[in-house]
């Protein structure tokens, strides 16, 4: 038989795939794969529902619905006080990873250099090696996820075409500041390099934090595409709608490698979300406030039991040292262990690191009910305290 495609295939099952299939199996309290529980709002799902009732169901447009284009380029005016015209420099995508696939496939040539910074989100490597691509990564590392500058700029070259910014990131919960941003900025400048920025935590900001877009920043407009998620903003994972925000001559390379991956998304669910992005303030505030309560839970609950519980300036996840307790092993078998022994999931932080060494830290996801939260505390404190 001929041999599958080398570079997908070489890759395997996801961390996050394993990991919840074996919360599964032992009956664990699932703290690892990052699937909100309890924020779903009722009248957005309830908007989706009429919608399939009521019709079309039709293809909707490659670029999505005009009604959801107009509701994101809104949204972006609203809290960030973008300028966007809906039909040039909006596109709605089946997901946000679908989005980043088709960044990705539509702006890097072979032998392109992206600069990466780990920790990092799985799917980045895999669709920038099956482009072409050639990563180039540059390390932040707990305790203090600090940005090493020096490092970041020997990253780039005259080579770079592109560099993906994650922020809020996952796993570190890491919010980029405007002098980060800055000195970024003045990276792609310099380098006429673009940037692929995945905002989907762009709402779960907490502590007086605020998210800074970095296509706002001047002169950023024509190098950035922007992605956002309803998925994240509205607890609804499962829906995978997401969309790209970009200047026109951006957009274009970006839509037509999207016309060959998912082509168009469910109109119904195009529908809700629309609606839901004009929801008021009290929702966005509520939402942060719900999950900030959630993460301070979980935090001391962590600490409790024995880990010591890094910083979490945004995102839905923790980040927990776990070796001061009575554990001799790496990550990803002290995360089996206290799936199988504590029924408790994590996903070990070496799965966003290609060199692995990264062995002692665990990412918790807070963004489950409080009985579920609770219920984790116990189980753990049970185990270690015992």
């Amino acid at each position: 038989m001929k041999p599958a495609n080398s570079i997908l295939s070489s890759f395997g099952t996801t961390i996050f795939e394993t990991m919840s299939r074996l919360a599964q199996a032992h009956g664990a309290i699932n703290l690892g794969q990052g699937f909100p529980e309890g924020l779903e709002p009722a009248d957005v799902i309830a908007k989706a529902a009429e919608a399939v009732t009521s019709g079309p169901n039709q293809y909707p447009s490659m670029m999505g619905t005009p009604e959801l284009r107009a509701a994101i380029a809104a949204h972006d005016r609203r809290f960030y006080g973008m300028d966007l015209n809906p039909t040039t420099q909006v596109m709605v995508t089946s997901g946000a990873t679908e989005a980043l696939a088709a960044c990705l496939f539509g702006l890097i040539e072979p032998g392109d250099e992206v600069v990466l910074i780990e920790p990092l989100y799985d799917s980045y490597l895999p669709i920038i090696r099956r482009a072409g691509g050639i990563p180039r990564l540059v390390r932040v590392a707990p305790p203090a996820w600090d940005l090493p500058r020096e490092a970041l700029a020997a990253a780039f070259s005259e080579r770079t075409k592109l560099i993906i910014l994650n922020s809020p990131t996952n796993p570190a919960g890491k919010v980029w500041t405007q002098d980060e941003l800055d000195f970024l900025a003045g990276l792609l400048q310099r380098f006429d390099a673009y940037a692929v920025c995945d905002e989907v935590y762009e709402h779960l900001v907490y502590d007086g934090r605020r998210h800074i877009p970095l296509i706002t920043l001047p002169g950023m407009a024509e190098r950035c595409l922007k992605i956002g998620s309803a998925g994240k903003i509205f607890s609804l994972t499962g829906w995978k709608v997401g969309w790209v925000i970009a200047a026109p001559a951006l957009l274009n390379p970006v839509a037509k490698a999207h016309q060959y991956l998912t082509f168009t998304t469910p109109p119904n669910l195009q529908t809700a979300v629309a609606y839901g992005l004009g929801k008021d303030d009290a929702y966005y505030d509520g939402l942060t406030a719900m999950l900030a309560a959630r993460r301070d839970l979980l935090a001391e609950g962590l600490a409790g039991a024995g880990f010591q519980v890094l910083p979490t300036g945004g995102s839905y996840f923790i980040t927990a040292d776990f070796s001061r307790l009575d554990f001799r092993g790496g990550d990803e078998a002290f995360c089996r262990h206290i799936t199988e022994k504590a029924g408790v999931t994590a996903i070990p932080v070496s799965a966003f690191y290609q060199s692995k060494d990264v062995t002692s830290f665990a990412r918790f996801c807070f963004a489950k009910t409080e009985t579920a939260i609770s219920e984790a505390i116990d189980r753990l404190r049970r185990f270690f305290l015992r």
